[in-house]
């Protein structure tokens, strides 16, 4: 639930009515000469409503989700929000100092070292020069970079340019942050450490706006969120329900897609059942996002049945980082006949299994199907939820499996 409001105190975030308008123009100039040749040339444009009349009341010390499809106009609200955009019309209230995380990195020199950009970034960001010296330190340990400070940016991989590049931006003293797909990238484990650090942002009463496609960590950090489409608000409300209403609109657009454009034999049958939210929890039944790797883990699903079904298939996979499948199970291989399920009822499937996963991030697929030697979706979900698995160290494959070496001499 949302923060409690004292009686006086004024939303950290207010929007009222606001909108945003880009023109896209028909015909594009590349060169002065093309320019200077049609002078007069008369330029048409489409006009593209990336924000549609939008208005929300965020709380002091409310984590605040915004979640949308891609070309929704969820990263152009933050903008907006940020001031990066001017608004056409409405207005966009800030009650407090506000810190932008929206592209991470933005003003690196990657002709400078390491050194050298935390402390001009830092500066940029807001922090005097004897407070970026002062947390400089902090900044590279978090960041895990103690031996390549003095290295060019240049020659720094993507991860590492992102972990340099958040360590800096959290160090900067704000009300309210706002934070756009900043963890889309890096391994688990530092994901995992950008977590702890949303807890500890959050624990220390900051308004944080968070613009999202991962489901879980709306789920997992938001007190409320706000689905958009079109630039226009959909829904404003927990959590759970703003993440099937995402996963609703989501997999409901992609059908329609594919049967504009004659998709994928699969698809036919879609109407006949219908996955409505997959994820990982713990025994108690609530979600789950992080666990342990030789602990027991269960990924459950919920399948809505709208025709008569007779032993639908009911199937996950867990794929890791590299975009392979990690683990996978069937209904088909390993329980046999599913039974008859009458139209409008809702299956409830649940997965357990060992977790014996090498430690990352694994996102979770689940699917229904039609019985047969031909496998037949009736819907399909991916990326519906995800989890990190923790470990010591790691065997180097896809699963780290118990085992025990034994050496003999001849």
């Amino acid at each position: 639930m949302a923060p409690a409001r004292a009686g006086s105190a004024p939303p950290a975030v207010k929007l009222s009515h606001v909108s945003k308008t880009f023109r896209l123009p028909h015909e594009h100039y590349h060169t002065l000469k093309e320019r200077a040749l049609h002078p007069f040339r008369r330029r048409t444009f489409d006009l593209l409503q990336a924000v549609d009349d939008v208005s929300v009341d965020i709380a002091q010390g409310e984590f605040f989700g915004v979640v949308g499809r891609n070309g929704s106009g969820k990263s152009t609200l933050l903008k907006c929000l940020a001031g990066i955009y001017d608004t056409d019309s409405g207005i966009v209230e800030v009650n407090g100092p506000l810190s932008p995380f929206i592209e991470l990195g933005v003003g690196f020199n990657p002709d400078l070292t390491a050194r050298d950009n935390v402390i001009i970034n830092a500066i940029l960001l807001g922090l005097s020069r004897r407070q970026a010296e002062g947390r400089f330190d902090e900044i590279i340990a978090f960041a895990e970079l103690e031996e390549f400070v003095d290295l060019k940016l240049k020659n720094y991989s993507s991860g590492m340019h992102v972990r340099l590049a958040f360590s800096v931006a959290i160090q900067v003293d704000a009300d309210i942050v706002l934070i756009d797909e900043v963890l889309a990238v890096g391994d688990a484990s530092f994901q995992q450490k950008c977590f702890d650090e949303f807890h500890r942002l959050k624990a220390a009463g900051r308004t944080i706006v968070f613009v999202t496609h991962d489901m879980s960590a709306v789920e997992r950090f938001c007190d409320r969120a706000m689905l958009i489409e079109s630039g226009r608000i959909v829904e404003i409300g927990e959590p759970a329900s703003i993440a099937r209403q995402y996963n609703h609109l989501n997999f409901r657009r992609m059908r329609q897609e594919a049967a504009e454009f004659g998709g994928p034999e699969t698809l036919k049958g879609a109407r006949v059942a219908e996955v409505i939210s997959a994820r990982f929890e713990r025994d108690d039944g609530e979600p789950q996002f992080e666990t342990l790797q030789g602990d027991p883990s269960c990924a459950r699903m919920e399948v809505q049945f709208h025709a008569d079904t007779v032993d639908p298939i009911f199937a996950i996979a867990l794929q890791n980082e590299r975009g392979n499948t990690a683990f996978g199970a069937s209904t088909q291989l390993t329980y046999g006949p599913t039974g008859r399920f009458a139209a409008g009822t809702t299956a409830v499937v649940r997965v357990r299994f060992d977790n014996w996963l090498a430690p990352g991030r694994y996102r979770l697929f689940a699917s229904v199907a039609r019985d047969g030697a031909r496998v037949d979706p009736y819907d399909a979900r991916q990326d519906i939820s995800s989890i990190i698995v923790h470990a010591s160290r790691s065997g180097g494959g896809a699963a780290d499996l118990p085992h025990a070496f034994e050496i003999d001499r001849l």
